[in-house]
């Protein structure tokens, strides 16, 4: 018995994606078609919908796609090479748009100023990273780093590596950040503990930890607001 077959010519002219948001908007449209229309196209046996339909379900949904990477998605069936690109070349642009309203220089005066920088790089992450903001006297990022990466809940920095990437920036202070997969950025513990240490270590060699704040799924906890360092 031959496979059904789902083409795109087989769905009525006004269901289809393009022409859904030619009339409509982009904002009418559901995630696989959106994401559809990014594929361009489907396979012999299926339709760019379908298949849009099928990568969502498989990767487990938008948040676990953006962490897949090239090779993962590749993986899927009717995905190859060139529509795994089309997918991380959408994903990525979305970031940075994301991020554009900061504009060229980026100055850093709230907790809120560090989550609308690194939010949407570090909220789909499935380990702990650590990343440090190096600031200058004004508060401009003169650029940010991961220094560590963990496991799925715990990450290890030691303050010698901080302060030397701090060092060889010529910061006058740094903003510490990680991620925490769970989705949920209470602090832990070991985080306060950690940013103590980094505080001491900082008195020593002149460079302020203005905080340290913890992403989570859309949202953010800032251990200075907290009142823990």
């Amino acid at each position: 018995m031959n496979e059904q077959k789902f083409l795109i010519k087989d769905v009525p002219i006004e269901d289809r994606p393009r022409e859904r948001m030619l009339k409509n908007g982009s904002a009418a449209l559901s995630n696989p078609e959106l994401l559809a229309i990014l594929l361009r196209t489907g396979t012999v046996a299926e339709s760019a919908i379908h298949l849009a339909n099928r990568v969502i379900r498989e990767s487990g949904g938008l948040r676990e796609l953006m962490t897949m990477t090239t090779d993962e998605l590749m993986q899927i069936k009717g995905i190859g090479k060139a529509k795994a690109l089309q997918i991380k070349a959408g994903l990525e642009l979305a970031k940075r748009i994301s991020k554009a309203s900061f504009g060229e220089r980026v100055i850093i005066r709230t907790p809120e100023d560090v989550s609308l920088f690194l939010m949407e790089d570090m909220r789909y992450e499935q380990k702990e990273k650590f990343v440090t903001i190096f600031l200058n006297t004004k508060n401009h990022v003169i650029g940010h780093e991961v220094l560590s990466i963990g496991s799925l809940n715990s990450t290890i920095v030691h303050p010698r590596e901080v302060f030397r990437a701090a060092i060889q920036r010529c910061s006058s202070a740094i903003i510490c950040v990680h991620n925490h997969p769970s989705g949920d950025p209470t602090p832990s513990r070991d985080d306060i503990d950690m940013t103590r240490r980094l505080q001491e270590a900082g008195g020593i060699v002149g460079i302020d930890v203005l905080d340290h704040v913890i992403i989570g799924d859309a949202s953010f906890t800032s251990l200075k607001e907290q009142g823990l360092m």
